[in-house]
């Protein structure tokens, strides 16, 4: 359910109920691009059934998705129609067209070749844990990210969210384990890793299936080298790839964690909603902790 995940903190003050979030998600439900819209962004049901909920409430935690659909036609073929009607315009006219109308020649070639062009579709699932008054993306860039936020806070009143921030960088962190060789309680150093240099040449070392406690990865830190990226694995349940901006990456749920987990002969959709919640309702309290605790803004 969760692969690259971005952890935000709720402003106390909201406290709505799983009747007021559907209505506010539904003031806001997705509706396909139109022949000539570029982009559209909308609350899908998370089950993916037609005209679901919005909201799916499992064990007091809120999972939704937000749907992105977007439209491109490949620049160079604007280029060529916009060509092509500029030459027209000169052969019949006489006369070279001057920016604003070259613009405007642009954005008719756009709106005549959208409706052929394809569509790409991509959902974002989001998860709420109103009694931690945290907030879940499962998103692999910033920028994806700040757009799930933004819709967020346009369809719920009252809304407010800012990142999760910790004493300790998680760069820093990463650069105390590697060197002591000595990770947080409960966690494992894995067997991947990225160091960067901070300087101006942005020179990086990777490591990909390589034992991190060897002397030449505490030699490159010594030398200014800070870690980006750490593979390790919290009590042998859930493995992830910590980022210097505290995201987790590549996140997966061990075997252990399904054992003696009853068949579902539904969709599975509650199983699932329930163990990646009640892993990550532990995980992230704990990863928080080994990075010397949240700083509360304020």
């Amino acid at each position: 359910m969760f692969k690259n995940v971005m952890v935000y903190r709720i402003g106390a003050a909201w406290a709505p109920s799983v009747a007021q979030v559907e209505d506010g998600l539904a003031q806001a439900r997705f509706v396909e691009c139109g022949a000539t819209q570029e982009k559209s962004v909308g609350w899908i049901a998370p089950r993916g059934e037609a005209h679901g909920a919005l909201v799916e409430a499992v064990g007091g935690h809120w999972i939704l998705k937000l749907m992105i659909e977007s439209k491109a036609v490949p620049a160079g073929v604007v280029k060529r129609k916009v060509q092509e009607r500029l030459a027209q315009i000169e052969a019949t006219e006489g006369r070279k067209p001057g920016k604003k109308e070259t613009r405007e020649i642009k954005e008719d070639a756009k709106l005549v070749l959208l409706p052929m062009a394809f569509s790409k579709q991509a959902s974002v699932t989001v998860w709420i844990a109103p009694a931690a008054q945290l907030l879940v993306i499962d998103a692999a860039s910033q920028a994806k990210a700040d757009e799930v936020v933004t819709c967020l806070v346009k369809s719920l009143d009252g809304m407010a969210v800012t990142p999760l921030q910790t004493t300790s960088s998680a760069a820093a962190a990463m650069s105390q384990w590697l060197t002591s060789q000595e990770p947080p309680a409960g966690f494992s150093v894995d067997r991947e890793c990225e160091l960067k240099a901070s300087d101006e040449s942005k020179a990086a070392v990777k490591y990909s299936k390589h034992p991190l406690d060897i002397d030449e990865v505490r030699q490159h830190i010594a030398a200014g080298k800070l870690p980006t990226k750490l593979a390790m694995t919290w009590n042998d349940r859930v493995s992830f790839l910590l980022t210097e901006s505290m995201q987790l990456k590549k996140l997966a749920f061990l075997d252990v964690v399904f054992e003696g987990a009853a068949a579902q002969e539904d969709d599975g959709f509650d199983a699932d909603a329930a163990i990646a919640t009640g892993e990550m309702s532990r995980l992230i309290p704990e990863l928080m902790e080994a990075l010397g605790g949240e700083v509360v803004l304020g």
